[in-house]
């Protein structure tokens, strides 16, 4: 953000509304919104954590010299083309193993020669697994919990589809083919499989310089890591946190259920 530079959250610009401008800090930047962004506080919160996870990891590939960014959990390609939309030129390498989200990422990245995509998951061991569908972009290898049921009404009806695991490990060479300086980041969001993909990296996780993961105050998912063990498990293999976004809230008590989670492994910080 620059001196003079308007961000519009919500709104078509309909002089008979009520706008609101604040200014952003010292930044010379301001944000602009209308009565009924402001009445829903929540959503208005969300979408600024969103906005602000996005720039923020954006500034970092920058900084840390990222050229390959593993996105595991790609879904249809939605971080992907917000990489590619903020600057970010170098390889994306996708995971998705379900097959209608898997055909949307190909169409995402079918133009983009330095988007590569792959048809499995990623997980601790080599498997053929059956994950729950058609819950949107919260499929997941793991079944709902009770908080979750009560939650989500997308729970209450699945199917499920065999799906390939291989790991993380085992696919690195092969995605960082041809580069003579690697600097992956690893982008993980696999509705409470996370911890399963860092596993499965083994002793190539020290490679990675940055990650990002969707971490848990409440659980939605049978056997999905509280944020304590994940972030835990995180630090002690060297990464640290440099930022901390809500991904969804509860409405009626404020209780934030799942943070992204950014964190770098500061020593990798080119000189």
């Amino acid at each position: 953000m620059r001196a003079d530079t308007w961000v519009v959250a919500r709104g078509r610009g309909d002089p008979n509304e009520t706008w609101t401008n604040v200014r952003l800090g010292d930044t010379g930047a301001h944000l602009l919104f209308d009565e009924r962004a402001s009445a829903d506080e929540r959503s208005l919160q969300l979408a600024a954590a969103t906005y602000l996870c996005t720039h923020h990891v954006a500034g970092l590939l920058k900084q840390y010299e990222v050229n390959c960014v593993f996105d595991v959990g790609a879904n249809a390609g939605q971080y992907g083309k917000r990489l590619r939309s903020l600057g970010y030129t170098g390889r994306i390498v996708s995971f998705e193993p379900t097959t209608d989200a898997f055909a949307k990422l190909q169409r995402a990245a079918e133009h983009d020669p330095d988007w590569w995509v792959y048809p499995f998951g990623l997980g601790r061991e080599e498997a053929v697994q059956s994950i729950h569908m058609d819950w949107n972009s919260m499929n997941s290898l793991l079944p709902p919990s009770d908080y979750g049921r009560d939650r989500y009404q997308r729970f209450a009806k699945t199917r499920t589809e065999e799906i390939e695991i291989r790991r993380l490990d085992g696919v690195m060479d092969k995605a960082l083919a041809g580069m003579t300086d690697p600097r992956p980041y690893l982008k993980m969001d696999t509705q409470g499989y996370d911890l399963e993909v860092f596993a499965g990296a083994g002793d190539r996780i020290k490679d990675f310089v940055g990650m990002q993961s969707e971490v848990a105050l409440l659980q939605l998912y049978e056997g999905s890591p509280r944020m304590g063990e994940a972030i835990t498990t995180y630090e002690d293999s060297g990464f640290e946190i440099t930022g901390m976004y809500p991904v969804t809230r509860e409405a009626a008590t404020g209780r934030v259920v799942e943070f992204d989670c950014v964190m770098m492994r500061t020593a990798s910080l080119p000189e």
